[in-house]
Parts: C-alpha cells; structure tokens; sequence
C-alpha cells in the first residue's frame, strides 16, 4: 500500500492499536490499514442484518447491536475484541442508532 493512498484511517481505529504509555501504534500501517478496511466493510456489511434482525425479533435497536457485539466476540468473525467494538460502534453510527461503547470484552 502506497502512502498516497486515499483511505483514510480514523484516530478512534489506530487507538485500537496503541499501548498505555506508547506514541506509536503497535503495527504497521498498511496492517492497521489493512485491518480498518476489513472491519468498515464488515460494518457495512452488518448493516441489513442488523435491520432485518430489529423487524424480525421486534426488540430494541441497542438490543440487536448487543447480540452482533456478542457474535462478534464469541464467534470466529475474524476480529478481536477490541474491533469487534469498533465494529459495533460503526454499524451504529451507518445506521443512526445509539449504542453506548462497551466495556472491557
């Protein structure tokens, strides 16, 4: 990946690849580059599911970012923790649903 490329990384993604303590993420760019495209896409991907699944079960929208959030933990998604909550977080925002930020997986 070239450092022209046009994607842009948010700060709240690259925090999830900081240490208390240090100044510089603990991968390279490219990887967390590589690792923001795979979760925004997810995040986008996400989103029908998660309407569908609010017609279907006919809960609250917090409730059915809880249970993607859980599958996102417990399952092999491809992501860790700490992604599988900025994924949640994401797909909240694509979708215009409040969703407080969850503790410590």
């Amino acid at each position: 990946m070239s450092d022209e490329s046009q994607v842009v990384v948010p700060p709240s993604f690259i925090a999830l690849f900081m240490s208390p303590g240090r100044g510089k993420p603990q991968a390279s760019r490219q990887e967390i580059a590589e690792r923001h495209e795979f979760c925004e896409d997810l995040a986008n991907l996400l989103t029908e599911h998660a309407r569908t699944k609010l017609w279907e079960l006919g809960v609250a929208e917090e409730d059915v970012l809880e249970r993607i959030h859980r599958g996102l933990c417990a399952g092999a998604s491809g992501v860790s923790a700490a992604e599988a909550a900025w994924v949640t977080g994401r797909l909240a925002e694509l979708l215009g649903w409040p969703w407080p930020v969850p503790g410590p997986a």
